[in-house]
């Protein structure tokens, strides 16, 4: 598959989230959890979204750099950015929220990073993207844009505060 959704089809599918989150939370105290890099927009996007309906959630950042299982093949050093979870994570509701969920990689990295802050009562995952494709047995409770990619295929995600705007590319694998 290839192609490009833009802006309406990120606010659509963030839109997605906040509603599923809003309407399967009832009034749990929750907390969601950015994982950088983008995740935690997708997460400030949801928290405000919650916001307008009048929920208030707590809200954190999550760098997972460090707990990667892939560090020695990074291409470059990995930039740290530096967690920020500033509520009692013992016994919260933490939602976790990404760009894109692929092999489960990167969420069993959150999981490790997370573990450090505290035993959650509960950890769900919000994913922006769901392109399939696992390696790991990870699931996610939410999902704004399920995409059908195949194995190789790329997909980049582009913030407007990231990376100037909103963007998902798909594109084959060369």
């Amino acid at each position: 598959m290839s192609g490009t959704l833009g802006p309406s089809e990120i606010a659509d599918g963030v839109e997605a989230l906040a509603d599923a989150i809003f309407q399967r939370t009832g009034d749990d105290n929750v907390a969601l959890v950015g994982i950088r890099s983008r995740g935690d927009e997708v997460a400030e996007r949801i928290r405000e979204l919650l916001k307008s309906k009048g929920r208030e959630v707590d809200f954190g950042t999550l760098d997972i750099s460090l707990y990667r299982d892939d560090y020695e093949h990074l291409h470059q050093n990995p930039k740290l950015q530096g967690s920020d979870i500033e509520f009692e994570v013992d016994g919260a509701r933490v939602i976790l929220v990404d760009d894109v969920l692929f092999t489960g990689r990167t969420i069993r990295a959150a999981l490790d990073a997370l573990s450090d802050y505290g035993r959650p009562a509960r950890v769900e995952l919000a994913t922006l993207i769901d392109r399939g494709h696992r390696e790991m047995p990870i699931q996610p409770d939410y999902v704004g844009i399920p995409l059908e990619t195949a194995r190789h295929d790329h997909v980049y995600v582009s913030l407007v505060k990231t990376d100037g705007e909103d963007k998902i590319e798909i594109k084959p694998a060369t």
